[in-house]
């Protein structure tokens, strides 16, 4: 199996029958629900008990087939869903959200809504109508509205059930289908029918296996305008009137029954990632007697398409807006990485990033340049500009945001990015990745938002267009030096000195900033429960390639008697370690994504009160991942009379690993945090 399918579910390609294959008599299947018809039994008992819910999926029913309109063609996707409400945490399930993607003239829309909740009332059921005034319309972006919905009269123990008819314009956006959601559900059903002149790539992203996955052929009759015939080279010579098309058809037919509901965890990119679910990509038509028509897209006519678009390419083939304040930077900075750093200094400087994320922009950079503020495509755009005016061979490379999710190298898909960044070539074949939305970044290193793997140059010369590897330049560094003073009735008083540097001093600057530095300082005592801090104090903020430092005192009185004990037992590790194994549940069917290399360094000088010793040396530890993949390490050890060393340092290379990789991630930190709430007995010394 390619390393690339280790990183996330499953993505298996399922090929159409062949359409040369004889139609064969349509197995009629019953459909798996009714709208209008709930079973008695499901109010009345908990139909999931394999998961402790707030709702369930009783049944998630969809199926999608083309119709003839006008000269072309309509993909209609008919659904109803069955949810059944099992605490009041489960409310949110009776808020529905349908997107609808509308571009110039072509447009989704959303017929035959209705909706009824079902409660038991003194043994009867309760029937309550969704009634239009439950409805409404939100415009979400540029090319997307929601129609929204809420189900009234939600209870504990309700089944709520919608049911809705999407008729979309746009072939290629032949509907997905999600089996698996944020709650489990009991069963989950997609039926398709797509005539023999079009061809669509189905892919399955998942591990589990089909509980019904059934293709036959069948037939289909499409009435269309003649028209169709200019577009398509069907019946030439002929204009006007309609046209009725008969095809088979390749009928197909999914389910799985019992999905687990797929829990957020630590360290995953968006849930899309990892649900089980069917995408579908149109990749050919073949029309009667007509040769075969490739649809699919490749990287360069992406390449081609964006460069033309004047929200794209049209951007960076003008002069920048800051042309004058750098007309003389390549004098001031020969070397490269510093010229970049510079023109990256003043597009912050004129352009502040808004939170928003798109690699093209909705409007000229003028504006975004007069507001002082733009989104990341107009702040990245500009950057690329003023890079060139900088004598600078900058490129655009599109990328995908963590939560957005992963792209596909297989498949050319522009839907599928929503960043852009600067790609500055360097000497030795090496790449200088230049982003303007975080001024506390240093230059060359991309947000963590930002690191999904792989990202596409795009080039004017399509064979220059290639994949770049966006493995983070920096780790996520934590080192802390403790020294601490024990007395003889356990308490503790000492300094600490914490760095945090790469990512972690990113992080840690972008809390300081939002924060202030008395509410930051202030949190230290959230950190140290029982603790005093007398004094703290910052280092190295502004220096961003520099890791930010801390120092600050500690002090923590003794929790028991006042009198000297003979014996006392401490755990000063876990005071300055992870509260808890961020890896919580026994198993994890995805990949744990990081995103950059960890290491937290923990290293603890105690000095003894006089006259006490170390009862017993702890056994060091030594845990490593397979594939070096990590590793931890653990020592105590007798630095002298009266002086105690305590090492804990964990070491994680890898950015992603895979799923079979998780019970070792999940032992090594359970290991870990064993050691660092292990007690030491000191005691006092004989004699």
């Amino acid at each position: 199996m390619p390393t690339s399918l280790l990183l996330r579910p499953l993505r298996v390609v399922l090929p159409l029958l062949a359409c040369v294959l004889l139609a064969g008599a349509a197995r009629a299947q019953p459909e798996p629900i009714k709208f209008g018809l709930v079973d008695s039994k499901d109010l009345t008992a908990i139909p999931f008990p394999a998961d402790s819910a707030a709702a369930v999926v009783l049944c998630d029913f969809g199926r999608s087939h083309l119709k003839g309109k006008n000269d072309g063609f309509q993909v209609i996707f008919e659904r109803v869903t069955r949810i059944k409400i099992l605490t009041k945490a489960g409310y949110d399930q009776a808020t529905v959200e349908i997107p609808l993607y509308h571009r110039g003239e072509n447009q989704e829309r959303v017929t035959n809504l209705r909706g009824f909740t079902y409660n038991l009332v003194n043994g009867a059921v309760e029937k309550t109508k969704l009634e239009a005034s439950g409805a409404f319309f939100e415009k979400r972006t540029a090319n997307v509205n929601v129609q929204k919905f809420t189900l009234p009269n939600v209870r504990t123990g309700a089944i709520i059930e919608f049911a809705y008819t999407l008729s979309s314009d746009f072939l290629f956006n032949f509907q997905d289908w999600t089996f698996q959601r944020d709650i489990p559900v009991r069963w989950s059903e997609y039926r398709v029918s797509i005539p023999s002149f079009y061809r669509y790539k189905i892919i399955y992203q998942s591990s589990r296996d089909f509980t019904v996955n059934e293709a036959h052929i069948g037939s289909t009759t499409l009435l269309v305008d003649r028209k169709l015939n200019n577009s398509y080279g069907m019946l030439a010579g002929q204009s006007t009137g309609s046209l009725t098309i008969s095809a088979p058809t390749e009928e197909r037919q999914w389910a799985l029954k019992d999905v687990p509901a797929l829990v957020p965890e630590p360290y995953m990119t968006t849930a899309q990632d990892y649900v089980a679910r069917l995408d579908f990509e149109l990749t050919g038509e073949q029309w009667p007697d007509q040769p075969y028509h490739d649809l699919t897209g490749t990287w360069a006519q992406i390449d081609e398409r964006l460069l033309a678009d004047e929200d794209f390419g049209g951007r960076l083939g003008r002069a920048s807006l800051l042309k004058e304040q750098l007309r003389d930077v390549a004098a001031r900075f020969p070397i490269v990485t510093e010229r970049a750093a510079a023109v990256r200094e003043a597009v912050m400087a004129a352009v502040r990033y808004d939170g928003t994320d798109r690699y093209h922009t909705t409007g000229s950079l003028r504006k975004a340049f007069d507001a002082h503020r733009g989104t990341s495509a107009d702040v990245n755009l500009l950057l690329i500009a003023a890079l060139r005016d900088a004598d600078l061979p900058a490129h655009p490379l599109l990328l995908s945001t963590r939560d957005h999710g992963h792209v596909s190298k297989e498949f050319p898909l522009l839907e599928r990015f929503n960043y852009v960044v600067a790609l500055v070539p360097l000497a030795g074949g090496k790449d200088l990745l230049v982003d303007a939305t975080e001024p506390l970044l240093p230059c060359g290193v991309l947000p963590e938002r930002c690191l999904n793997q792989a990202g596409r140059l795009i080039m004017k010369n399509p064979a220059e267009g290639r994949w770049v590897d966006l493995s983070p330049t920096q780790r996520h560094v934590h080192y802390q030096q403790i020294a601490l003073t024990l007395d003889a009735q356990g308490g503790l008083t000492g300094k600490v000195h914490e760095e945090r540097g790469g990512y972690a001093g990113t992080d840690a600057r972008l809390d300081l900033a939002s924060q202030g530095e008395k509410k930051y300082l202030a949190g230290l005592a959230q950190r140290h429960e029982g603790w005093t801090i007398p004094a703290s104090k910052l280092g190295q903020v502004d220096a961003l390639d520099k890791p930010l430092l801390l120092d600050y005192d500690v002090a923590q009185p003794a929790t028991g008697s006042d009198a000297p004990g003979s014996t006392l037992y401490l755990s000063p590790l876990s005071d300055f370690g992870p509260r808890q194994n961020p890896f919580r549940r026994p198993n994890r069917t995805f990949a744990v994504d990081f995103g950059v290399a960890q290491e937290e360094i923990l290293m603890i000088t105690l000095t003894l009160p006089a006259g006490y010793e170390l009862a017993e040396v702890p056994a060091s530890a030594l845990v490593t991942l397979p594939n070096e993949g990590g590793r931890f390490v653990y020592s105590v050890s007798v630095a002298g009379p009266g002086r105690v060393q305590l090492t804990s340092r964990l070491s994680l290379r890898n950015t992603v690993y895979p799923p079979d990789a998780y019970a070792s991630l999940r032992e090594l930190y359970r290991l870990l945090m064993a050691r660092q709430s292990e007690k030491l007995i000191i005691q006092k010394r004989a004699g």
